[in-house]
């Protein structure tokens, strides 16, 4: 039976596909094809001729085996192979042959994407925004020619996604999936802020700067904490940039989302009383380095500073540092200790 297999093979190596892997494939799908043809023999197999460019199906019956007393039921042998390619195959072949390629080139596809993508886990890139009618809840972005899908769960509250946009996200997860490789990208992710900063801070790159900690709530605020690598390097300032040029270009990528940046300590008292900035700790009291709690002294008039709004400041401190962080009034404190005292 003919089939254009030299056509199919040049194809095949014009989109990267292995031409054993072809042979492979069709000759399989052929084989099922006639399988259920009527009165299609039990066992099967079908031979590829690349260079006449046609097929074979060779069949073999089964003859059956007498039985002994040592072996009652005894398997079936097979017969000599005989060609039982059948005369009206030709349609159905060239169908599977389509069908087969078709599977293959999406599947080479699919490799190339996730080929060029896994190495892009963790990193931030830039795409355009695209509407998708069907999927409302998820949005789309194209980048280059993949589409991946920025979902709820991944899109900072209240930031509005317009169709055209260039968009700067982080590659979560890349995946093979039902439909191809599946790219999930976020713009609520923490390590977002370091990539951005990292974009912006040379100090950064070059390890003279770490950022140790970030603590985030996505459209609103953002805590990092930092620290110098290199003698003489002020870290905050470096993330600061002259006359703040750095940390607002971050900014520009997340809209209204405000970004506090604290110096690091190994001393969890120091890191704590450095976390609730903007708010100025008299003293932090460390009650229990197993469990990290302690307790931060703020004076009456910074204590609304120190908790924030809906405690938003005391929450990021407290994620930032990974110590649960009790806030009280370091005037109650002195007197309590006065009262002590005497």
């Amino acid at each position: 039976m003919e089939l254009d297999l030299s056509g199919m093979h040049q194809l095949a190596a014009e989109q990267g596909i292995d031409p054993e892997a072809l042979d492979e494939a069709l000759s399989e799908a052929l084989r099922l094809a006639y399988m259920k043809t009527p009165h299609a023999a039990k066992h099967s197999r079908v031979e590829l001729d690349n260079r006449a460019g046609t097929f074979t199906v060779w069949a073999r019956d089964e003859i059956p085996t007498e039985p002994t007393e040592d072996n009652p039921h005894p398997a079936p042998t097979l017969g000599e192979e005989y060609d039982d390619t059948p005369r009206d195959f030709g349609r159905l072949a060239a169908a599977t042959a389509r069908q087969v390629f078709t599977q293959l080139f999406r599947k080479a596809e699919d490799d190339r994407v996730f080929g060029a993508f896994s190495g892009q886990k963790g990193k931030l890139v830039t795409g355009i925004v695209q509407q998708d009618v069907k999927d409302p809840t998820n949005v789309h972005i194209a980048i280059g020619d993949v589409e991946a899908i920025l979902p709820r769960r991944e899109q900072v509250p209240g930031e509005r996604y317009r169709h055209g946009e260039r968009l700067r996200v982080y590659v979560v997860n890349v995946a093979r999936g039902l439909k191809g490789p599946e790219i999930v990208v976020s713009r609520s992710h923490p390590e977002l802020v370091r990539q951005l900063f990292e974009r912006e801070v040379p100090e950064l790159v070059s390890g003279a700067v770490s950022i140790m900690a970030i603590a985030r709530e996505a459209g609103a605020r953002t805590k990092i904490a930092v620290r110098a690598n290199t003698e003489g390097v002020n870290p905050k300032g470096a993330l600061i940039g002259p006359g703040g040029a750095r940390v607002r270009a971050v900014m520009e990528n997340l809209g209204p989302e405000k970004i506090d940046i604290v110096d690091w300590s190994a001393d969890p008292a120091k890191f704590v009383a450095s976390a609730l900035s903007p708010a100025v700790a008299t003293g932090v009291q460390v009650i229990s380095e197993k469990n990290k709690t302690a307790i931060a002294f703020i004076h009456d008039d910074q204590l609304s500073l120190a908790i924030g709004k809906e405690g938003q400041n005391a929450r990021l401190a407290a994620k930032l540092t990974g110590w649960k962080i009790g806030i009280e009034s370091a005037e109650a404190h002195a007197k309590k200790q006065a009262a002590e005292g005497e």
